[in-house]
């Protein structure tokens, strides 16, 4: 487990690129990798990976497989390329964002970059139906950042956009004073706000699914759009 609270930025040294496997060889900010362990978890990007070899100090090596590299943008990644990297949290360690569990959910694009002072405002652009689950003043996992959504625009389909405000200590931290729009980044929904809309919205579904093709037939007979009432899943 993770808690959202990126502890500095690595850098990736080379690159195995293999068919199916990309081994990553990334370079820690100085102290981050104390009794770093073979086998041990660092969420990078918001991605968890295992260190696989300690080859030096401030180093280590991570292999990453096929899914994850069809999933997420780690395939992307050049040397030099930079990701917020997080240890695992240890037990009676202070959660200074929220749980999250290095298991991206979905990839979403920044859409709009706004400067006003001493602040940095990114909207996030994410596919249907994960706005579902993204609310206002709610948290979300960003590239392994724990963030608080400030605004939320959800579409009938689920798609919409998000943004946040991040503050200079923010930006210090991390790689987000380094994008761009156009940029993909890793999501990781708050899963106890996954769970409540999934158990309301199977609640619903359970309740109203008997009765669909009467309301539907109904629709018809007075010519109302059941896709703009969000009748229809």
């Amino acid at each position: 487990m993770f808690t959202g609270i990126v502890q500095g930025v690595a850098r990736v040294e080379s690159i195995l690129a293999r068919e199916g496997l990309h081994t990553l060889h990334l370079k820690f900010p100085e102290g981050f990798d104390q009794d770093l362990a073979i086998g041990a978890s660092v969420a990078c990007d918001g991605v968890c990976l295992t260190v696989t070899e300690r080859p030096a100090p401030d180093v280590a090596t991570f292999d990453v497989m096929a899914q994850t590299l069809n999933l997420t943008t780690l395939g992307g990644l050049q040397a030099g390329s930079g990701l917020n990297v997080e240890r695992a949290a240890k037990e009676g360690v202070e959660i200074g964002g929220h749980p999250l569990s290095g298991h991206v959910d979905v990839s979403a694009r920044i859409a709009e970059i706004r400067q006003p002072d001493n602040n940095h405002v990114i909207r996030f652009a994410l596919p249907a139906p994960w706005m579902r689950y993204v609310f206002a003043k709610g948290y979300i996992g960003v590239n392994g950042c724990s963030l608080t959504v400030a605004e939320a625009h959800r579409e009938r389909d689920g798609s919409g956009w998000f943004e946040v405000w991040l503050i200079p200590e923010t930006l210090r931290m991390t790689t987000f004073g380094a994008k761009t729009v156009g940029d993909v980044v890793h999501i990781e929904i708050e899963r106890s706000t996954q769970v409540v809309v999934d158990t309301v919205r199977d609640a619903l579904d359970e309740k109203l699914g008997p009765l669909l093709p009467v309301l539907e037939a109904l629709a018809r007979e007075r010519g109302i759009d059941l896709d703009g009432l969000a009748l229809k899943r």
